[in-house]
C-alpha cells in the first residue's frame, strides 16, 4: 500500500513513512493511493469479534505487508487493554433508533485515546525497529493533547510537545497534560486560538531543517493512521446494529473533522452508511460548506464545546481531494489560497460528491444547553457539551433507520457546563479525580512559529 499527497507535488511513501511523517513535503495529507476494500461477507464475519480484532483487521488493510500480522494484533491488544469497559466503544440506547457510542472510557476520558494509544504502540514498534528516535509537535483544541501526552508519557523514544490555546480549554483538559512529570513532556500555552496552535504547527512541519534535526512528527488527525484507527468504531458500532445488512447514519460533533473522515474512511471501505451529519457548534465552517459550498474562515468564537471551537479543519482537504477526483493541483491552489486567507468554492459537482454521504447542522450555545437537560431528563444520561451539539442538530435534522451519536468526551471533563446546564454535577470517574491535587508544569509562549520552534529544538537538543 503507497500513499499519496492531497496536493500531488510529493513522491509517493509507504504506511511507515507516511506515519512517522503526519504531513507531506508539499504540505499536502497523506491518502491512500487506492482504497482497500471489504467484502459485505468480511464485514459480516467481524460482528461479535473482540474490537482489538477488528482494529487489526482495518489497520492491516492500510499497513499491507510493512508490519506483520501478529505484531499489528498485539500492538491492538496492548491499546486497547488500557480501557475501561471490556467493549472498548459501548453503545447505549436513548431512544428507538438513537444510540450513544461511548468513545471515552480510555485514559484520558476522550475519543482521541482511541486512536493515539494505537498510534503510540505502533511508533514505538517502528522507531525500535529503525533504531531512530522522534519529536512530537501537537496542537489541540483540548482532547487530543490529554490523549498525545498519556499516550506518549514515558516512552524512550519519542519526545512530545503539547500546545493548547491558553485560557480556551477546560480545567480537567489541560490537567490532563500538565501534570505529566515525566522527562519526555512538555507543555506550551500558546496566546492565541486553536487555529493559531493548528498553524504554527504547519509551518514546523513544513521546515525540512528542523525536521531533519529532530525528527519532528505530528499526531493530530493530519497523520493517517489516526483517522485509520478512528474508522474502526463505525465498523464495531454498525455492526453491533445490523450492519452490513442494513445501513447505520451516525452524527458527529465536529472540529478538525478527523472523526467525520473516519467515516468516509470506512464508507470508502464498503462499511453501508446512510448518512453522516456533521454536528458544529457557532464554529460552523463544516456546516456551512455543507450547506452552502463557500468554505469560508469566520472569527472563532469561544464556547462551552471548546474542542470544537476550530475554523480551519484541516480533514475537510482530503475529502476536498477525494470529491474533484483527485486533483492535486486544484487541492493544492484552493488551500494555498486558504491559507493565505481567501474562501474556497466547492465545484457543484464536489459538493453533489460531498453531499451523499454527509449533512451539517449549527447547535447554538443554548441549544447545546438545553440537550445537555433533555439527555439527562429524558434518558437518564448525563452527556458533555460536545456530545449535547450532536444530540441537538439530530434532533433537527433525524434520519432514518438506526443512528449513532458518537460521545466524543466523558462529562467530568467540563463539569461546569454540565452543571450549568442539568442542575446535576457529573460524577468523576478516579483518572479525573486523581489529576486535581498534582502540580502542574507548562510554560506560556507567543504565538510565534519561530518562538515554538526554537523551544522543541532545544527540548530536542537537551
Amino acid at each position: 500500500m503507497r500513499y499519496i499527497s492531497t496536493r500531488g507535488a510529493s513522491p509517493p511513501v509507504g504506511f511507515v513513512d507516511a506515519v512517522l511523517a503526519g504531513l507531506a513535503p508539499d504540505g499536502g495529507l497523506y491518502v491512500p493511493e487506492s482504497w482497500p476494500q471489504f467484502s459485505a461477507g468480511e464485514i459480516a464475519r467481524m460482528a461479535g469479534r473482540p474490537y482489538a480484532e477488528v482494529a487489526a483487521a482495518v489497520l492491516g488493510r492500510f499497513a499491507g505487508d510493512e508490519i506483520p500480522e501478529a505484531d499489528l494484533l498485539a500492538m491492538c491488544r496492548q491499546a486497547y487493554a488500557a480501557f475501561d469497559h471490556p467493549a472498548v466503544v459501548p453503545l447505549v440506547q436513548l431512544a428507538p433508533d438513537i444510540f450513544l457510542a461511548e468513545l471515552f472510557h480510555g485514559p484520558s476520558l476522550a475519543f482521541k485515546d482511541v486512536a493515539m494509544q494505537l498510534l503510540a504502540g505502533l511508533s514505538d514498534f517502528v522507531l525500535e525497529r529503525a533504531g531512530r528516535t522522534q519529536t512530537i509537535l501537537c496542537a489541540t483544541s483540548g482532547d487530543t493533547g490529554g490523549a498525545a501526552v498519556e499516550a506518549f508519557r514515558g516512552r524512550s523514544n519519542t519526545r512530545i510537545v503539547a500546545m493548547f490555546p491558553e485560557g480556551r480549554i477546560s480545567e480537567v483538559q489541560r490537567r490532563f497534560m500538565t501534570t505529566a512529570t515525566e522527562d519526555n513532556v512538555r507543555c506550551l500555552a500558546v496566546a492565541g486560538d486553536f487555529d493559531t496552535c493548528q498553524a504554527i504547527l504547519k509551518t514546523a512541519l513544513g521546515d525540512p531543517v528542523l525536521q531533519q534535526a529532530v525528527g519532528l512528527s505530528a499526531v493530530n488527525s493530519i497523520n493517517f493512521a489516526r483517522i485509520v484507527a478512528q474508522s474502526v468504531y463505525y465498523f464495531t458500532t454498525a455492526l453491533a446494529l445490523g450492519a452490513p445488512h442494513r445501513p447505520v447514519s451516525f452524527a458527529v460533533p465536529s472540529g478538525n473533522f478527523g472523526d467525520g473522515f473516519a467515516g468516509y474512511v470506512a464508507y470508502r471501505m464498503g462499511l453501508p452508511i446512510g448518512r453522516i451529519l456533521i454536528a458544529t457548534n457557532a464554529n460552523d465552517i463544516l456546516a456551512r460548506t455543507f450547506r452552502t459550498g463557500l468554505y469560508a474562515r469566520g472569527t472563532v468564537a469561544e464556547t462551552q464545546s471548546p474542542a470544537m471551537d476550530i475554523q480551519s479543519a484541516s480533514n475537510f482537504e482530503r475529502l476536498f481531494f477525494e470529491s474533484v477526483d483527485r486533483d492535486g493541483p486544484a487541492t493544492a491552489e484552493a488551500f494555498r489560497g486558504f491559507a493565505e486567507g481567501r474562501s474556497i468554492s466547492v465545484p457543484p459537482q464536489a459538493l453533489e460528491a460531498m453531499t451523499r454521504l454527509f449533512a451539517g447542522e449549527t447547535t447554538d450555545e443554548a441549544a447545546t444547553s438545553e440537550a445537555m437537560r433533555l439527555a439527562l431528563s429524558e434518558t437518564g444520561e448525563t452527556v458533555d457539551p460536545h456530545t449535547a451539539v450532536a444530540l441537538s442538530a439530530l434532533r433537527r435534522s433525524p434520519g432514518t433507520g438506526p443512528t449513532v451519536v458518537l460521545a466524543t468526551a466523558h462529562p467530568a471533563k467540563f463539569p461546569e457546563a454540565v452543571l450549568a446546564a442539568t442542575g446535576h454535577a457529573p460524577s468523576a470517574p478516579e483518572r479525573a479525580q486523581a489529576l486535581a491535587g498534582r502540580p502542574e508544569r507548562y510554560e506560556s509562549i507567543a504565538a510565534d512559529a519561530a518562538l515554538v520552534s526554537a523551544y522543541v529544538r532545544a527540548f530536542a537538543g537537551a
